[in-house]
This record gives C-alpha cells, structure tokens and sequence, in this order.
C-alpha cells in the first residue's frame, strides 16, 4: 500500500481547504471550536452548503447523486472539515439509512427518499435500541401488526439521537413474534408526524438534549414504507451498523483533538516546564499519537476494501473499538492537562446564552466534552460485543 497522497490527491486536499475557508460560515466555525452546543438550524445550514456544492454525500456513487469519491478523496475530505471546524455532518439520513436504501430499497423508495436526503428536506433518526434491547438488539420488543396496506406499530424505543428534530425514523420491527429472534425482525421508514408518536427527552450527563425516549402507540406505518422483505430487517440493520460502526471511528475528530492537546500541554506548565515535557504525560500523548497513525492505515484499508459499494466486514468493529478508546484517551489527557480549570461547568456559555472572557471561553468546553466521550465506547454496539465480533468472524475462536 503506497501511503504518499498523488499529485491529483494533494491537489483535492488544496480544494477542499479553500472551499472551507470561503464556505464554512464564521459563526458556525467558531461554535465548534468552543465545544458549543449546535442547533438544528447550524446544522441544517452547513449541509446546505455541501448540497449545494454536490458534496454533502461523500461516500455516495454518482448514480444515486453522489460525488463518486474513492476512499482517499472521503478521508481526506473528512480529515480537512474536521480541522476547520466543521460540523460533523448528521449521518442518520446520508450515512446510515440511504446506503441500506440503495442496497435493498425498491426503485420507487430510492427514487423518493434519495434526493430529500441529499435536499436535506428529511431529517432521518434511528429507531434501533430499546430499554430491554441495546447490545442485545434482536431482542427487541416493538410490534408491528399487519393491518391490510397497513403495519400497526406500538412500542418504545430510546437513546434515539437527535430525534427531537426529526421528521422521519428509520425503525426496526418485530414483524413474527412466533420466528426465531433475528428471522422475526422488519425495517420501516415512519413518518415523526404520525398519530400515536411521542418524543421525550432524555438529558445526559454533560447536560446535553442530545438523545430521546420514542413512544409509538398504535402508529400506522404504510407497507410500502418496508424496506426488503418482511423478516430481512435484521440484515439491512447489520448491513447499517458496519457504516455506523465505521463512521464511529472519528478519524479526523480524533486527529483535531490530539492537534489542541498537543498545543494545550505545550502551553500549561509544570513546575516551570512546559506540561507536554513531563515525561509520564508525554509518554501517554506519544502512545495516543502513535495508536492513532496505525488506526489511520487500518481505515484507509477497510474503505478501500468497501469501495465496490458494499459494507464493511467485521473489520468495521475493530475500527469502532479503537475510535472510540483513543477519543476517550484524547480527552482525558485533555481534562487532565487543565487540571481544576476543567471542572467549572457552563451550560449557559454552551448553549450561547451568555459569553466568557477568551481564556475561559477556551476551555468551558472541556470539562462537558470529557463526559459526553463516555458514551463512545457504548453506542453503535458496545465495544465488549464488537471485541466478540471480531473473536467470532475474524479469529474463528
């Protein structure tokens, strides 16, 4: 494997850098920088912009609307948004559901929801955990009853992402309680308006409205909403986590966030030496950074492996495993280089509610963004499941 980026690669970093700088709004920009809490609208916003520049669906062939990118051209696109400050774009819709789409959806299903994904005119949640089925998700509970055109789905789902803003679900069903768990499962599109849905929130420990608890009571869902066969949900949703699972990652989120370590620690001192010095931090930064090249190289190969338009094997769990621990390390050295500064907690400022001085406008983020990192290790799959995956299908034990 050649690791130098072609001319014609250096040449594409140089574009995406430029369309960055004149196209990422300023005050979007800097609400990331800080750590600041995004709405709905700043999100919408940036992703009109990539809409209308056709890159908004990077890792989508050019059939279906996409810019056709190769595996080289999605990282490095992936890598320069997140050192500008970009928002990470919302994968529900352009990440998760439109590949199973293309995958396994009816022509007429393509034809309707790929070009809303790609307008930004739906925005998709997922439906997938439940309070009884998290890791264990083919034990989930929610049913769907045949009803003529019509499925009746009643249940609950829960830690359903941004779902507050949402229009559309992609949701996983238990079509045949009588069939063995995974054979008994469907995969419907439900529109959030429908009669008998409720949303509730869900704060979490960093004090966010980031994720939900989903009520659906008696909820109408169209047949022709199905995407596949009745019972073949549980291969769409398996085929959907190896591209959550892959995304997780955060490869270019990963590199940003030693990039300010690095710069914060080289500015904090220590008994009059510069933090980044002492060699018990410095040794942990080096381990980290090093992880963090290799875990580099391994995503490059399972994006070129995938390039055909399939998923990702199970090599996307070993990605999510290691993703999601050096982004947890990341910001505990993080947390740890701030020492007592990190522990003030302003959710006003977070919320642009209110505005600090600079130097603690810095870091009022840091303190939330180590709790929120919590969570990596967990969704997508927990990473003791993933490490079973792995086990299983790559070393046969």
């Amino acid at each position: 494997m050649n690791l130098d980026f072609t001319p014609e690669e250096q040449a594409f970093r140089h574009e995406v850098r430029e369309f960055l700088v004149a196209e990422l709004p300023d005050d979007i920009r800097e609400r990331v920088r800080l750590g600041r809490r995004l709405s709905a609208d700043d999100h919408l916003r940036w992703q009109n912009v990539l809409s209308r520049r056709g890159w908004l669906a990077a890792g989508w062939p050019r059939e279906h609307g996409g810019p056709g990118w190769g595996p080289v051209e999605r990282h490095i696109f992936d890598e320069e948004c997140a050192a500008a400050h970009a928002p990470t774009i919302v994968p529900f819709g352009v990440s998760m559901v439109a590949p199973v789409i293309m995958k396994f959806g009816s022509e007429a299903q393509q034809r309707h929801y790929l070009p809303r994904i790609l307008a930004n005119r739906d925005w998709w949640c997922q439906g997938y955990s439940e309070p009884g089925a998290g890791s264990d998700l083919a034990s989930l509970r929610t049913r769907a009853v045949r009803d003529g055109d019509d499925y009746v789905v009643s249940g609950q789902k829960t830690w359903t992402t941004l779902g507050q803003h949402a229009n559309m679900m992609f949701c996983l069903v238990r079509t045949d309680p009588e069939a063995r768990k995974q054979a008994g499962i469907s995969f419907l599109l439900i529109d959030m308006a429908s009669p008998g849905i409720s949303v509730r929130p869900i704060v979490t420990l960093d004090g966010a409205h980031e994720v939900n608890e989903v009520f659906l009571d008696e909820v109408r869902v169209p047949v022709a909403n199905r995407i596949g066969e009745e019972g073949q949900g549980w291969t769409c949703a398996k085929f959907l986590l190896t591209h959550e699972r892959t995304g997780i990652a955060g490869l270019g989120h990963a590199k940003q966030a030693l990039r300010h370590l690095k710069t914060l620690a080289g500015q904090i001192r220590h008994r009059g030496r510069p933090l980044l010095e002492l060699p018990s931090f410095r040794q942990r930064v080096v381990r980290a950074e090093l992880e963090l090249m290799a875990l580099e190289i391994t995503h490059l190969r399972v994006l070129a492996s995938a390039r055909g338009g399939d998923a990702p094997g199970a090599e996307s769990s070993l990605l999510k495993v290691r993703g999601s621990e050096l982004r947890q390390e990341l910001s505990e050295l993080t947390r740890r280089a701030l020492g007592p500064a990190a522990l003030p907690f302003f959710p006003d400022f977070l919320y642009g509610d209110v505005e600090l001085e600079p130097e603690r406008a810095e870091q009022a983020a840091i303190g939330a963004q180590y709790l929120n990192r919590r969570k990596l290790s967990i969704y997508g799959g927990s990473n003791e499941i993933q490490k079973s995956i792995v086990a299983k299908t790559l070393l046969g034990m």
